[in-house]
């Protein structure tokens, strides 16, 4: 990986791959550590696996988890999932993107993002919903530069981390 501006750097192939049984340890982790250090999982302490495999459908071709990987190395994992077990919602899908802390800031979520959109699209799925807390400034800001925008705020609707989030 080579910089080529601030925050920056130019990526070899990223690949995408559904996630299995194995892989929810690491995915797990990964998750649990924006539990500790952040407000973007609204919660605020570590889950367990069985808590962290509920949320994943391993049966399902649209709603789908993806392993982020580049030279062979996990990146993180982004994946779409049912927004609401209503017939309504049968066509939206709420969006999941968790990188590793030392792969953030890097254009890997936005390459994550596009990739989701492009499954989503073949899929039938034509909602995407993110819910983003306000303090996740990097993820509100990769949703607007794709185009994505904010069309509702919750303020302090939550206690999160010993703050209103």
């Amino acid at each position: 990986m080579k910089k080529n501006s601030p925050g920056r750097v130019e990526r070899g192939m990223i690949q995408f791959q559904r996630i299995g049984i194995r892989d929810l340890p690491i995915l797990q982790a990964i998750y649990n550590y924006y539990c500790l250090h952040s407000t973007a999982t609204f919660k605020d302490a570590p889950i367990t696996q069985q808590e962290f495999e509920k949320d994943i459908d391993f049966r399902s071709p649209v709603y789908q988890t993806f392993l982020i990987r580049e030279n062979g190395n996990l990146l993180g994992y982004c994946g779409i999932r049912r927004y609401k077990p209503l017939k309504a919602y049968d066509r939206t899908a709420e969006v999941t993107i968790y990188l590793k802390p030392e792969y953030t800031g890097q254009g890997i979520g936005g390459v994550a993002l596009r990739y989701l959109e492009d499954h989503a699209q073949r899929s039938g799925i034509r909602m995407f919903l993110a819910i983003i807390t306000s303090e996740n400034f990097s993820s509100v800001r990769l949703f607007e530069r794709m185009g994505i925008r904010a069309v509702c705020s919750s303020k302090k609707c939550r206690r999160i981390i010993g703050k209103a989030a």
